[in-house]
């Protein structure tokens, strides 16, 4: 095997890296990812017997290290532990926006598990409704069933607690609660 490891990370890397950003979003988990990854090329590189396939087999290799990132992060038996970073905003983004996401906290409390472990992975840790399926087991349409399903129940609940004024682009830019509930 003439290709050296280091010949491979210098190639390869930064398009690894933004393939991994695309399926994880926390910028700490990228940089372990990473670092799994490289430790893997380096260990499995005699493995590698045509070099013509090596961008296959990194790109297999860093496929196999998102799943069994999102195994360990979230085993689907267990309820998905999530925290208040999830629903904060950013800085400069209106209040009314920290006051929604302060709602919705709690009403994905009130969904069936299973919806609220969908919604959870899709919308907040970017997982793709593939990947959701392959994560849970299911089938794709299964898959894109509960996500739809999660949504809807999440969305008929805001509605019975808010009135949503949205822009052009599907951002809430004002709310008036309707009645007082437990979310709001």
């Amino acid at each position: 095997m003439s290709m050296r490891t280091e010949e491979i990370w210098k190639e390869f890397n930064q398009s690894l890296k933004k393939f991994i950003r695309s399926k994880v979003s926390d910028s700490n988990d990228i940089e372990d990812l990473m670092q799994d990854i490289f430790i893997k090329l380096h260990q499995n590189i005699g493995q590698l017997n045509d070099e013509t396939k090596v961008k296959a087999w990194i790109f297999r290799i860093t496929r196999n290290a998102i799943y069994d990132y999102y195994r360990k992060k979230y085993n689907s038996v267990e309820l998905i532990e999530y925290n208040d970073d999830l629903f904060s905003t950013a800085e400069n983004e209106k209040s009314n926006d920290n006051d929604i996401a302060l709602c919705i906290k709690p009403m994905l409390d009130d969904l069936p598990d299973i919806y609220k472990e969908a919604i959870i992975l899709t919308e907040f840790q970017n997982m793709t409704q593939k990947d959701l399926s392959n994560h849970l087991g299911i089938s794709l349409s299964g898959a894109k069933s509960r996500v739809q399903r999660g949504r809807k129940m999440l969305k008929e609940l805001l509605v019975n607690c808010c009135q949503l004024e949205f822009d052009c682009h599907g951002k809430i830019i004002d709310y008036e609660q309707n009645k007082k509930t437990k979310y709001c």
